[in-house]
């Protein structure tokens, strides 16, 4: 893909330190010169199509997504054009996972506490995005901004320093750009497929073996749940409620807790998806003193299940005792088994299987609420088998499941790897550390795809400011 690209054959001194030498025939600019801000009030509903931003792509928001407000609060929007780059300036602080920067490809409206801003004549569109898309990908973006959260602004946007190459040399860049991002969204798209494929077959695995057990010539018998089916003659069905100590949900209002170290406040986003807690990121709090703490407090054995927002009905076995004191937040329920009845892992592996996430959906979406209640999760139905056969079926799965968890891990990584080879590769390329000028002019047409961002697994939708859970 990039056979061919050398250095431009002529340098100067950008003056910045991070970025380095620049292309000598490269203009420097102040932002103010390359961008203006624009602000388009919504009042009087001069525009109904809302839009949203989410992990660096502006998308036309589907009306049935359009939670928690009603038309008339459109009105405090701000009207976006085609062409337009959206900015999610805000807490640079304490996120510095989600992708920030957007071109829009559609008039509509978006929260007016987004950035927005219009390239002037001395930027194309395309390219203006993909220099704000450096200092995104690149996390450049996080020497910027002020305040006590670190917000950023249109006096940030405007004091930027910005290297301009010529209108003819902006497009090329961005034309090879276009073209190396098909090749590495076809390449994650193929890799995504497999992954899907793998996840199909390990959930077909769970299924059988919390459903049928391990002997393939059980008899079986009706479960008495339509949507469940057989289950082996000696084996019952229960609800967790009759089949747990505890059920709970984490507290509510502990961000002033909040603390660079001390006890841990485990998020829905710590529940892995192949129910190990992920502590990649974690977040640290120095929680009250008394029942409240001591009631969201885990323990060896416990299974924490996501209630709310894009991950609800992933489940989390917590398997050892954990290095520090740890506690839930509102977004997961705990739940603790009664281990004379049913083991916590054989519990984590009904919940996780087919019959255990069609339940929560089931329950997520049949009334006007987004999330699970505690009583949704207590009415939930399992299979249930003797001890010995559910520790059989928990030494089977863990041994069976291990090989597609390597595969996916591996698959994972090579995704990874090409995302951090486009970040490198965008960012050589929009500095002027690669002249792609002669590679441009020698690519196919093909139809314009505008601006492509990485294809990768999205975290939550990133929450309009006004619509934010504080």
């Amino acid at each position: 893909m990039i056979e061919g690209l050398k250095p431009y054959a002529e340098y100067k001194e950008s003056g910045q330190k991070w970025l380095g030498g620049v292309p000598a025939h490269w203009e420097l600019k102040p932002g103010h010169a390359a961008f203006a801000p624009r602000k388009e009030s919504n009042r009087g509903m001069k525009e109904k199509t809302v839009l949203s931003l989410s992990y660096g792509r502006i998308k036309v928001k589907a009306t049935d997504k359009q939670h928690g407000l009603v038309p008339e609060s459109y009105e405090t929007y701000q009207v976006v054009n085609d062409g337009n780059i959206i900015i999610r300036g805000t807490d640079l602080q304490n996120d510095q996972t989600s992708l920030r920067i957007g071109l829009s490809r559609n008039r509509g409206i978006i929260s007016s506490a987004y950035l927005c801003l219009e390239a002037q004549p001395s930027i194309t569109p395309d390219y203006g995005y993909q220099i704000l898309n450096v200092f995104d990908i690149t996390k450049a973006i996080y020497r910027f901004g002020s305040g006590l959260r670190q917000n950023l602004d249109h006096g940030e946007i405007k004091r930027l320093p910005i290297f301009l190459p010529p209108l003819d040399e902006q497009a090329a860049i961005v034309r090879f750009l276009d073209h190396a991002n098909r090749k590495i969204d076809g390449f994650i798209r193929a890799k995504r497929k497999l992954i899907g494929l793998l996840n199909e077959q390990k959930q077909a695995i769970i299924h059988r073996a919390v459903t049928r057990g391990l002997d393939p010539n059980v008899p079986l018998k009706p479960s008495g749940i339509p949507w469940l089916g057989d289950i082996p003659k000696h084996w019952e069905v229960r609800q967790i409620r009759r089949a747990t100590t505890f059920v709970t949900s984490g507290s509510r209002g502990w961000a002033d807790y909040y603390s660079d170290d001390g006890l841990v406040f485990i998020q829905s986003g710590n529940l892995g998806r192949n129910m190990a807690l992920d502590f990649s990121y974690t977040q640290y709090v120095q929680p009250p003193s008394g029942a409240e703490g001591e009631r969201t407090r885990v323990q060896k054995g416990d299974l924490l299940i996501c209630i709310t927002g894009a991950l609800t009905g992933n489940v989390a076995h917590v398997d050892r005792e954990l290095e520090k004191p740890s506690f839930v937040n509102q977004h997961v329920a705990l739940v603790r088994a009664k281990q004379t009845t049913v083991r916590p892992r054989f519990l984590a592996y009904a919940l996780r299987s087919e019959i255990g996430q069609s339940q929560f959906k089931t329950s997520e979406y049949g009334g006007t609420k987004q999330g699970l209640g505690l009583g949704d999760v207590k009415d939930a139905f399992f299979p249930l088998p003797c001890l010995p056969e559910q520790e059989a079926i928990i030494d089977y799965l863990d041994s069976s499941l291990s090989i597609f968890y390597n595969a996916i891990s591996r698959t994972e990584r090579e995704i990874a790897l090409m995302q951090e080879y486009r970040t490198r590769l965008t960012a050589d390329i929009v500095s002027g550390k690669l002249d792609v000028r002669e590679a441009a002019a020698r690519l196919p047409d093909l139809p314009h795809e505008a601006v492509t961002v990485p294809v990768t697994d999205e975290p939550l939708e990133d929450i309009e400011p006004e619509e934010a859970d504080a």
